[in-house]
């Protein structure tokens, strides 16, 4: 399962542009999230999501995948040039890992709720076990991430949210649209390690700036999920089993 990736402090005697990609990787993984912000290079498969384990690895990797963009996509184009320079201070380092995981939780939580939406509708006659499913395959994500030891202190009350808005939904009223996705833009506006009085000025376009990003996932969900398929395959394994318990000990 694809990890989000840590934010190191760079080694002493290491600043400026150096600094800034060796916080975010290799120049590869930097070339890689520059392409996604700017939304170039898109072309690639789409994997079907035809089973348990394909949902669980979707509903992971794409949360990521918006979490990460998103965010540091926001410190890069409201720092500029002085980005790389973020990376030399202990308190920034703490803070973007901080946020980065607070919004991939938002960000699983309302995709979670919109694949739920969609299986609903699907088979509408199985409400119980599309419930019984998203509610597995979550608390399994979130039984396999653990407390990263760089998440904060709000991880776990954070991770139990998602779960008990999992375990409320009301599936037959969840929308094709971008109703369910209200955790998320709001999260990077509480999280992003930017002054408030910034974040107020910049509130109205970071909100669209995260909902645009959902555009496309929820596309490719319409096109690649099998609800049929994939309750088949988890029926035998949620039979009788609630969500798994979160980790309460660090990782």
């Amino acid at each position: 399962m694809r990890r989000l990736r840590r934010v190191e402090r760079p080694e002493p005697g290491s600043t400026g542009l150096v600094a800034g990609i060796r916080a975010l990787g290799t120049p590869a993984e930097l070339w890689s999230t520059i392409r996604d912000y700017l939304g170039i290079g898109r072309s690639r498969r789409r994997v079907p999501v035809a089973d348990r384990e394909a949902l669980k690895l979707f509903l992971a990797t794409r949360a990521s995948h918006v979490a990460q963009t998103s965010l540091y996509g926001y410190l890069r184009t409201r720092a500029g040039m002085r980005y790389p320079e973020l990376f030399d201070d202990d308190g920034f380092v703490l803070s973007i890992n901080i946020a980065k995981w607070q919004i991939w939780l938002a960000c699983l939580s309302d995709l979670a709720v919109f694949a739920g939406g969609l299986m609903a509708r699907d088979l509408p006659a199985e409400l119980t076990g599309v419930g019984a499913t998203v509610r597995g395959v979550v608390a399994e994500i979130l039984a396999e991430t653990g407390k990263p030891e760089d998440s904060g202190p709000d991880f776990e009350d954070s991770a139990r949210a998602v779960l008990e808005r999992i375990e409320a939904c009301d599936w037959s009223a969840i929308t094709d649209d971008a109703a369910a996705f209200v955790e998320s833009p709001p999260a990077l506006v509480r999280w992003a390690p930017i002054v408030d009085e910034l974040k107020e000025i910049d509130e109205p376009i970071v909100l669209n700036s995260v909902r645009f990003r959902w555009q496309e996932v929820r596309r490719d969900l319409r096109h690649t999920l099998d609800a049929a398929a994939v309750l088949r395959d988890a029926s035998g394994r949620v039979s009788g089993a609630g969500p798994q318990p979160v980790p309460t000990d660090a990782a």
